[in-house]
């Protein structure tokens, strides 16, 4: 079982970030700890981006309005970054990212978009 949560994690991780993850060259801590990004592309990926309740495309539309209201700014930016090789729009990513502020307040929708302007471009 776990080998196929490995590879169903693998592929929305590529659907993602294309070469950047598994053989790629990755996030920084990945060379630090290595079996912890193993297990979160087995059970995040593998085990939750799979499911077939909802597709990808709308896994990463919550996991940016989460990342943005939890004021996780370093993991908003690549998850826009994925959100924007699935295929969703500049302008649909940044309605999220105001959408946050009536749930999650001003500062933290403020905090998202400033963060997103790096990826998004201004």
């Amino acid at each position: 079982m776990s080998d196929e949560l490995m590879e169903r994690g693998t592929e929305v991780t590529r659907k993602l970030w294309g070469e950047r993850t598994g053989d790629g060259p990755g996030m920084p801590g990945q060379k630090l700890a290595p079996e912890f990004f193993e297990m979160v592309t087995r059970f995040c990926f593998g085990g939750f981006w799979s499911r077939p309740q909802l597709d990808v495309r709308s896994r990463s539309l919550c996991t940016v309005a989460q990342l943005a209201a939890l004021g996780k700014t370093n993991e908003l930016q690549g998850h826009l970054a994925g959100a924007l090789n699935l295929g969703i729009s500049r302008e649909e990513l940044i309605e999220v990212l105001m959408q946050t502020s009536q749930y999650a307040g001003i500062p933290a929708a403020v905090g998202a978009l400033n963060a997103a302007a790096a990826v998004l471009g201004d």
